[in-house]
């Protein structure tokens, strides 16, 4: 089968590099139709993807009749409609995560990829960082014991003179940093478990000052920008969070997550998983696994290389696509997961309000 994709958000920080892996691969998929928001990014775009059509209106692409799979990349607040329309049109599904702007709407989502027998599957990509597969296959030979506890930091520290973006904004961003990061976050932690949190306390805030205000602009302008203004505008989506996890199986967990420009990345190991038998450390910074025993035995450290550049939709979202629509079994992350993360982010969020233990559920 040959996709013939529509992208919606074509234009911005997620969309440009999908569509650039997508012309790298011409024998598996082409680009037929493109929707973003301002018309001379979507002008150029609709050139470098030789796309039969460019529009400002979503529902266009979905609606045309050469598209048999959908990327949704628009911001949270919009992939709810997006969505739906893909599965009562009959079309495949890329979604962003987070799936949804709580978990209500991503049940229903789910149900609607369900009912529409439609193929789906969102990018939860740190699972296909081989450092991490690693991990994951240590765990489940046996070597750490039983986990009973783990610590995760995911910072993602954004320059202190970037502009206001959307993903700033809690109309448009389902959670903020818990959504953006705590997303790929959680569906690793689950992923390498096998389990699904129970209950979080969290802590939320925003710690960043008031940000330049340019308007519209992507992320990916307000990454490069440079300049100076006197117009501020101040963030209303949390821009960090400490949340405390209860496991299904007993197990304790600490998550960090933050866009904050004052808390750096790589000072520590990314991930730590604490079994009764032994303690895992994944750096992905240094690209490096640190196993250690306990009792006296030595730590062991295992070194990678992932500075090869894989194509993703080559390599991970087409094969899963096309394995869901023969039939065959087939791990991949899809909107089933982007329920079960969006139930986590909508507890973190209820916890960061309240300041209590809420059911991941």
């Amino acid at each position: 089968m040959r996709f013939r994709v529509g992208v919606i958000g074509a234009t911005g920080y997620i969309g440009q590099p999908y569509r650039r892996e997508i012309r790298e691969c011409p024998e598996r998929a082409n680009i037929v139709a493109l929707c973003a928001r301002r018309q001379e990014l979507l002008d150029a775009a609709k050139l470098e993807d030789d796309a039969d059509l460019a529009t400002q209106n979503w529902r266009e692409v979905v609606e045309h009749s050469d598209v048999n799979l959908v990327i949704v990349a628009t911001p949270d607040a919009l992939h709810y409609e997006q969505v739906l329309a893909c599965a009562a049109a009959g079309k495949h599904i890329v979604c962003e995560k987070p799936v949804a702007m709580n978990a209500l709407e991503a049940r229903q989502m789910w149900t609607a990829v369900q009912e529409s027998g439609v193929a789906h599957f969102v990018p939860f990509w740190t699972r296909y960082v081989p450092l991490f597969a690693r991990a994951r296959q240590i765990y489940q030979e046996g070597t750490l014991g039983e986990i009973r506890a783990i610590v995760y930091r995911w910072h993602n520290p954004r320059p202190l003179s970037m502009p206001f973006t959307w993903r700033d904004d809690a109309t448009l961003s389902a959670a903020g940093s818990i959504a953006d990061v705590g997303s790929h976050a959680y569906d690793t932690m689950r992923w390498i478990l096998g389990q699904d949190a129970k209950q979080v306390l969290a802590h939320t805030g925003i710690i960043t000052p008031a940000k330049p205000d340019l308007g519209d602009i992507n992320l990916d302008e307000a990454l490069n920008w440079d300049g100076s203004t006197s117009k501020q505008k101040d963030a209303t989506a949390v821009d960090y969070a400490n949340i405390a996890i209860r496991w299904n199986s007993g197990a304790v967990g600490t998550l960090t997550l933050s866009h904050a420009p004052f808390i750096r990345k790589g000072l520590a190991p990314e991930i730590e998983l604490h079994g009764t038998d032994a303690s895992l450390g994944v750096d992905r910074v240094n690209q490096q696994l640190i196993l250690a025993p306990h009792e006296d035995a030595p730590r062991i450290t295992e070194t990678f290389d992932d500075s090869g550049n894989t194509n993703r939709f080559e390599n991970f979202v087409f094969p899963a696509l096309l394995a869901q629509l023969a039939g065959d079994t087939f791990e991949f992350p899809g909107m089933q997961d982007g329920l079960a993360n969006q139930q986590f982010t909508d507890a973190a969020a209820r916890s960061g309000i309240n300041g209590g233990w809420e059911n991941c559920e």
